[in-house]
């Protein structure tokens, strides 16, 4: 056998032994139906046709690979960032291993979250059992400050009523009368992950909320939104508020639960919005979100209870780091300090440095709708063009939002916006119209495997690449990590191509 225990091989190595060689072919020849060498060349030529590209775009009764996950994953991501919080998921197991595993594959942490366990006799009878063990068991287990619940496909079909099933358990004596456990009805067959967030962080507000009178303090309320990155962005956005002297309320921030250090002691809650801020955050001036995509229920239940409300689009970049950073100014009354403008210097200065490299480059990008938003407009401030831009949770207003965007610039010219799409749209849109770089997820390898265009990775999720999350993308300092994220690729692409025999001509040391 190719490995034992004194000879122990990584899967990279072990499957190009022989014998699995050998097993591969057999599988081939026996299970997958092969075709010849020929019938396959024409139809991967096919694919990457003008024909095919127009029959994969018309489709409707199907979705390939979409580059969104479901609203529970977001609700779980929402309770992360509250101090204390066990997620509580109302379904089946299986389910939750899946929301679980994507976090934690991207965080290289673990991320907790428990399950009702809901099979098919609960199916058929509703979960109210389920409810009122699972509570009990997730109180008494886990020592949890809140239990924050949201549901699955099952609980959602057969209409479990989370409301009555959490008075229910109460009386039973699952939890403390007085013990915090917001909820959040979160389909998975419709919306996406973004939307689960929403109303996960909108439960969590009408909890500590309802029926108390707002007394206006001056702080603002900040909401981060789903974000993969938000270990180093959260980071980065409080430095620069401290350094602003903003008095602030980061709603749901998960920086510290998903960048836990070893240091022998175990952390299965860390950091998260204290819950007493939470009640506080009532009473803020203002609610600004950072994503507004990922919160357009929250924004309206903070107008609603008196705030001011207002939104962005992920601040990334020149511009939408200013748009930011001003409506903070004029809402705290605090004014722009010089450090950070001239970080802000700087970074139109790294701009200028690689213009020669920026110009003209053309982008396919990928992601949740603020992301797209926000890549496409530093694109745009890089004096690059962002080609085609593609939400699958994008919707008919987003891709108004981001035409106008598009429209706002001599690079945005015949750029396309695909709301709705898939990654197997992407790749024949690739294919037909390339371009120089794709921007988006782990998720786009396969395009990138497929097409040969150079992926730069930097939104959620990151399964294949380590550590990305611990730095920000946002704000100034961030824009220049995206910046030098950016021009790696376009270098390693020059050097790759001048390596190839016939093209060495431009190996240069200096770039």
């Amino acid at each position: 056998m190719p490995q034992s225990a004194e000879k122990v091989l990584d899967h990279a190595k072990l499957f190009h032994e022989p014998e699995y060689q050998e097993m591969f072919a057999r599988k081939r020849e026996q299970f997958e139906c092969p075709n010849s060498a020929d019938a396959v060349a024409e139809q991967t030529a096919y694919l990457k046709s003008w024909e095919y590209r127009e029959k994969n775009l018309a489709r409707e009764a199907a979705v390939i690979n979409p580059a969104k996950a479901c609203q529970p994953l977001g609700a779980v991501f929402a309770a992360a960032g509250f101090e204390g919080t066990l997620s509580v998921v109302h379904g089946s197991q299986g389910c939750v291993s899946y929301y679980r595993s994507h976090l934690s594959r991207h965080f290289k942490e673990p991320c907790s979250a428990v399950s009702t366990s809901m099979t098919e006799d609960a199916a058929v009878f509703g979960g109210l059992n389920n409810m009122i063990d699972g509570l009990a068991n997730a109180y008494k287990l886990y020592q949890p400050k809140m239990l924050a619940v949201s549901t699955t496909c099952m609980a959602e079909v057969i209409g479990d009523d989370l409301h009555a099933f959490i008075e229910t358990a109460r009386q039973k004596g699952s939890v403390p009368q007085d013990f915090s456990v917001p909820f959040a009805h979160t389909p998975a067959f419709v919306g996406s992950h973004v939307d689960g967030y929403d109303v996960a962080v909108k439960g969590v507000l009408d909890h500590f909320w309802k029926g108390k009178t707002r007394v206006a303090n001056g702080k603002i309320n900040i909401i981060p939104g789903f974000d993969g990155f938000c270990v180093g962005n959260n980071r980065e956005l409080k430095r620069i508020l401290d350094v602003m002297g903003v008095e602030y309320t980061l709603i749901q921030d998960a920086s510290e639960q998903f960048d836990t250090p070893s240091d022998g002691e175990y952390r299965m809650y860390d950091g998260g919005t204290k819950l007493a801020d939470v009640a506080d955050a009532l009473n803020a001036k203002a609610t600004i979100s950072l994503q507004h995509w990922c919160t357009r229920k929250t924004l309206d239940y903070a107008a609603d209870a008196g705030q001011e409300t207002a939104s962005f689009n992920y601040p990334l970049g020149v511009g939408a780091t200013d748009d930011l950073l001003m409506k903070i100014s004029e809402l705290s009354g605090k004014a722009i300090p010089d450090s950070i403008t001239k970080e802000r210097g700087r970074l139109v200065d790294a701009i200028a440095d690689s213009q020669a490299y920026l110009h003209g480059k053309k982008y396919a990008i990928f992601g949740d709708p603020d992301f797209v938003y926000a890549m496409a407009r530093f694109v745009l401030e890089t004096g690059g063009e962002p080609t085609h831009v593609l939400a699958t949770n994008g919707t008919t207003a987003w891709a108004e939002d981001m035409k106008k965007l598009l429209a706002s610039s001599p690079f945005g010219k015949g750029c396309q916006v695909w709301a709705g799409k898939d990654l197997w749209h992407l790749r024949s849109i690739l294919f037909t119209e390339p371009v120089d770089l794709l921007v988006g997820s782990s998720y786009g390898k396969f395009l990138e495997k497929d097409t040969g265009i150079p992926l730069v990775r930097l939104t959620f999720p990151i399964f294949d690449r380590h550590h990305h999350h611990r730095f920000p993308v946002i704000g100034y300092q961030g824009a220049l990590r995206v910046l030098t994220s950016i021009l790696d690729k376009v270098f390693d692409k020059l050097d790759a191509d001048a390596s190839k025999p016939g093209k060495d001509v431009s190996f240069d040391l200096t770039r």
